[in-house]
């Protein structure tokens, strides 16, 4: 008997360690996210405990076109379980030679007071900072490198001229290095970049974009004309998103603060177009789990 007790111990000891779990001595973490996205062939997201002040590595993972998460359990040391205050998901690169985390810091949170579990959110200080939720934007459509009112719906410019002057058309908050804002116009299902930024004044990364005319110099805002080729915007959408910097894909990441969809019909400045934040349904979140 008592073999055969040890022999039941054994084989469950064995079927606990292909099931993954872990003992005592061997302790895991498990990473649950939504909303996270397929980064493409470069990149990988990795998890950092936060030990001491001194950032540790926690695993990386990828995740496919489903937003399904390609490994959710990561063996840690115990001392770094002991010591750990905080989780944070940054995105790096596949073929990383840096041991430590970029500055491109997605989602945090800190573990409780019984160091079990840590809600994960974009707002956390070690993350973005901010959920977004604040941000709010105003455009109108108007091509004025071409002087031609005709094509005034080829153009987008993130403007606000309620008061009578030309104003910032974006209130959004100061991002942390590793990110910036970017426009887009989606038009036939095919999002168009209309430049980054940083500021909501001043000229965006692109002015105003090689599709522009040449008839007149662009504003010092965010925007872009679309002369050559034409492309006209009424119909299709409006969208601010903040990219991971540096960015290796050239469609809007995740995180989409400000969305008009559809864009409206009406042009110049005295029809500003005003965006819809939609932070609060997009934003990812999770939680981590210590595994004892």
């Amino acid at each position: 008997m008592r073999f055969n007790r040890w022999v039941l111990a054994a084989c469950a000891a064995a079927a606990l360690a292909a099931c993954g779990g872990n003992d005592n001595s061997d302790p895991s973490i498990n990473v649950q996210l939504n909303g996270l996205e397929n980064l493409g062939a470069s990149s990988v997201y990795e998890g950092w405990l936060i030990v001491n002040g001194a950032a540790k590595s926690a695993g990386r993972f990828t995740v496919d076109d489903r937003g399904v998460m390609s490994q959710t359990n990561f063996k840690i040391a115990s001392a770094d379980i002991a010591g750990a205050s905080t989780y944070v998901l940054t995105i790096e690169p596949k073929n990383d030679t840096d041991p430590g985390p970029t500055k491109t810091h997605l989602v945090a949170g800190n573990f409780d007071a019984a160091r079990t579990q840590a809600a994960l959110s974009v707002a956390h200080s070690a993350a973005l900072g901010t959920d977004f939720t604040s941000a709010a934007g105003k455009f109108f459509l108007a091509a004025p490198t071409h002087n031609n009112p005709a094509t005034d719906d080829q153009g987008i410019w993130w403007i606000d001229a309620s008061s009578g002057s030309m104003q910032a058309g974006l209130s959004l908050p100061k991002l942390p290095e590793g990110w910036v804002y970017e426009g887009w116009v989606v038009v036939d299902g095919k999002p168009v970049t209309t430049g980054r930024f940083t500021s909501v004044t001043g000229a965006d990364s692109d002015g105003a974009g090689s599709t522009a005319g040449t008839a007149a110099k662009a504003p010092p805002f965010p925007g872009q004309d679309f002369i050559n080729p034409a492309k006209k915007l009424p119909g299709g959408m409006a969208v601010i998103s903040i990219e991971p910097e540096p960015d290796n894909s050239p469609a809007p990441f995740l995180l989409k603060p400000l969305l008009t969809n559809p864009i409206g019909s009406g042009t110049g400045p005295a029809n500003g177009q005003t965006m819809l934040n939609q932070a609060s349904k997009l934003n990812p979140t999770g939680t981590v789990t210590i595994v004892r």
